[in-house]
């Protein structure tokens, strides 16, 4: 299989893909509207791309947390299904992200006033290859950046910044990959959620199929949704079986596998390395939603999940003074902490985005408004939706991406297009 090709672009070329953006840009506080058009789980629902129709509420604008200082277009045209800030301190001080679309994989920098710098694109030599999700890393030997990028053909590629090659490919899956993320405190070890079911943990330093979660109780459909937690110790994954299953990943033959791994030269031996394969979560529920789960992310000891059912749901496992680590085999009960409801999204793979300080929470719509939370608030009645707003924003927004100071939001589109919020200072 060819490494993708990199475009060469140099600090001019981000006049070809769009322009800062000079239309005038609101926030406005909302009501929500429980107002639900759920997909069905028909076979011609199944596709990434919808549309809505119906009318579209104006507010008078008012002063809020963030601003529209840019928008870009990537030449492309096709939906920018994922995007991703590099949480890791690099030479330039400056916060990098990445998006992926098509077959193509773009490199930006977010200097000050608005500016958008375009850096690096890189492109599959498959024309028939749909990107659908980014996560970085860092090479621990050398700390540079890497890229890992997958999509509809099921390969996971990881991507060196500073060199520019694409450095490792996995092939493993059967199907599509949906979702990639990085234990937070294993640099080396990633986590890919496929439609083939499963989940699967690699480690890129040695290249080595650590485990499979899935089987007997495992997911049922699509893996459409994965995150560890903070500590790196749970799994919390979710799909288009309706349901939500945590893993552990602190088991002592885990633990062990894990630092087989470290330890494994291919090259060196005649037998493959032994992965582990999980078929039992720790825990799993199909009470949370009644429609396909798109997104999960934990928040603390709590989850936040997404359906196509306008709404974000923070749940607990258990009871409220219930240890998730200390689950009873076969807990199935769930407690409903918070609901934050908004509008107009209620079509499949739509992903929220929680800031590195766990402070804010922003997810986009079919009409291009962007809800943004603040996370100490999360009582539903003092709690208010801020909604983004751009006259030329008109079009679903897949996902949303934070950078690690929480100060910038990127908001992707349908229609290739990339939207930069500035948080205002008080």
């Amino acid at each position: 299989m060819e490494d993708p090709e990199l475009a060469a672009v140099d600090g001019e070329a981000e006049e070809t893909i769009g322009e800062k953006s000079d239309v005038d840009t609101y926030m406005d506080v909302e009501d929500t509207v429980d107002e639900r058009t759920t997909t069905s789980d028909n076979p011609q629902t199944k596709s990434r791309k919808g549309k809505f129709k119906g009318k579209v509420s104006k507010k008078l604008p008012v002063k809020g947390l963030f601003r529209c200082t840019n928008s870009l277009k990537e030449d492309h045209g096709q939906p920018l299904f994922g995007v991703s800030f590099c949480p890791h301190k690099l030479k330039s001080n400056w916060p990098l992200f990445a998006t992926v679309g098509s077959n193509r994989i773009t490199i930006y920098e977010c200097r000050e006033n608005g500016y958008i710098k375009l850096l690096q694109a890189y492109t599959d030599p498959d024309c028939e290859e749909n990107f659908y999700s980014c996560a970085w890393t860092i090479d621990t030997t050398n700390c540079h950046p890497l890229l890992a990028i997958a999509g509809s053909r099921g390969i996971i590629r990881v991507i060196n910044i500073y060199t520019k090659q694409c450095v490792k490919h996995y092939i493993g899956h059967g199907n599509a990959v949906n979702e990639l993320k990085f234990h937070p405190k294993m640099p080396h070890i990633l986590i890919s959620a496929s439609k083939d079911h499963s989940l699967r943990v690699w480690n890129i330093k040695t290249d080595v199929l650590v485990c499979i979660f899935g089987g007997v109780e495992g997911h049922r459909d699509e893996v459409l949704s994965c995150d560890f937690d903070i500590f790196g110790t749970k799994i919390v994954s979710c799909g288009m079986d309706h349901s939500l299953k945590i893993w552990r990943f602190d088991s002592d033959e885990l633990n062990i596998a894990l630092k087989a791994s470290e330890l494994y030269q291919p090259n060196d031996s005649n037998e493959p390395f032994p992965t582990l394969h999980f078929h039992y979560p720790n825990f799993s529920t199909r009470d949370i939603h009644k429609n396909y789960v798109d997104c999960a992310r934990w928040f603390g000891d709590f989850i936040l999940s997404k359906s196509c059912e306008n709404c974000i749901i923070c749940w607990k496992p258990g009871s409220v003074d219930c240890d998730v680590d200390e689950l009873k085999p076969k807990e199935g009960n769930v407690t409903v902490l918070s609901r934050l409801d908004f509008q107009h999204c209620d079509i499949w793979y739509m992903r929220f985005a929680i800031d590195y300080w766990h402070k804010f929470l922003a997810v986009g719509n079919q009409y291009g408004k962007t809800f943004v939370w603040e996370l100490d608030q999360l009582d539903p009645v003092k709690s208010k939706c801020f909604t983004l707003t751009n006259i030329r924003c008109t079009t679903t927004i897949r996902q949303t991406a934070f950078s690690k100071d929480g100060d910038i939001l990127i908001c992707v589109c349908d229609d290739s297009t990339i939207w930069r919020w500035d948080r205002q200072t008080k």
